[in-house]
């Protein structure tokens, strides 16, 4: 599995499972807790969450997830911006914890910028790190702003920055992810396919035939083809799940890659960054 070094040396996968919107209803948990489980037999070597996703329950199961496993996957998980404080944050990733059944979380992210001073995030993260809870830490919906006012209290370990990027959303692009590189600070791209939107749109189609794969695993590919770029598609379908595993096979050509910034323009000028 491909992987990007992280500021502290540590690597992370290019590719993960996402868990955004499971834990909101308990009939779907059992098809939930067996994609997941589907994903890690199948060699997905990452799992996303955080504390808001089904307010805990989607740790819960990926803490069902990972039972009995001998070799764990790196886990990303994320505290939310009213738990912040410097006590909240220990608070809460000590919570996470035990949700996921787990000693250490691999990275632990602000989930998006709120009310707390960052300042005290960061003295939080830092004793969670000496304590050996967290490996390493990091933010998420953070723009090239709030990136920079982090760089200037982190002391160079802000481990990564996930962001909505994907084919149809390439706003980072112009200022955000050129920053995040000259650094060597991978971002983490959610929502890959757009909340399935990009599927519906005719020029991938079209590239993905040519191609000989699918829609969704174009759009991953192009992703991975990215430097310095991470992604986390979620999918409770154990179809979907293989086929985006499958995406780390699909080899693009330059050709292929100029039609896709044809059909779908990189910026070019500063746009607000989008959340979900």
């Amino acid at each position: 599995m491909r992987s990007c070094k992280l500021p502290s040396g540590a690597e992370m996968p290019v590719l993960g499972l996402g868990t955004w919107r499971m834990g909101e209803n308990a009939r779907r948990r059992a098809e939930e807790l067996d994609a997941l489980t589907y994903g890690l037999d199948l060699g997905y070597p990452m799992i996303d969450t955080a504390e808001m996703y089904g307010e805990g329950v989607a740790e819960e199961i990926v803490g069902d997830a990972l039972r009995g496993r001998d070799t764990l996957p790196f886990i990303v998980s994320k505290v939310y911006p009213h738990n912040a404080s410097r006590a909240g944050t220990i608070a809460a990733c000590e919570r996470s914890l035990k949700r996921l059944r787990l000693e250490r979380i691999d990275l632990y992210l602000l989930h998006w910028r709120g009310g707390t001073r960052i300042e005290e995030t960061y003295e939080a993260f830092d004793r969670l790190r000496s304590a050996g809870k967290i490996a390493d830490f990091g933010v998420s919906n953070f723009d090239l702003d709030d990136m920079q006012d982090a760089a200037r209290l982190d002391k160079g370990r802000t481990a990564t920055n996930q962001v909505l990027y994907c084919l149809s959303r390439r706003g980072p692009e112009f200022d955000l992810l050129p920053w995040m590189r000259k650094r060597a600070i991978p971002l983490m791209a959610y929502s890959p396919l757009d909340q399935g939107g990009l599927l519906r749109k005719a020029p991938l189609k079209k590239l993905a035939d040519e191609v000989g794969c699918t829609p969704a695993q174009l759009a991953l590919a192009w992703l991975f083809a990215q430097p310095g770029v991470v992604t986390i598609p979620k999918s409770a379908n154990r179809e979907r799940v293989k086929e985006n595993f499958a995406a780390l096979q699909v080899e693009l050509t330059p050709e292929i890659l100029r039609e896709l910034d044809r059909a779908f323009p990189p910026p070019r000028a500063k746009q607000p960054l989008e959340m979900l």
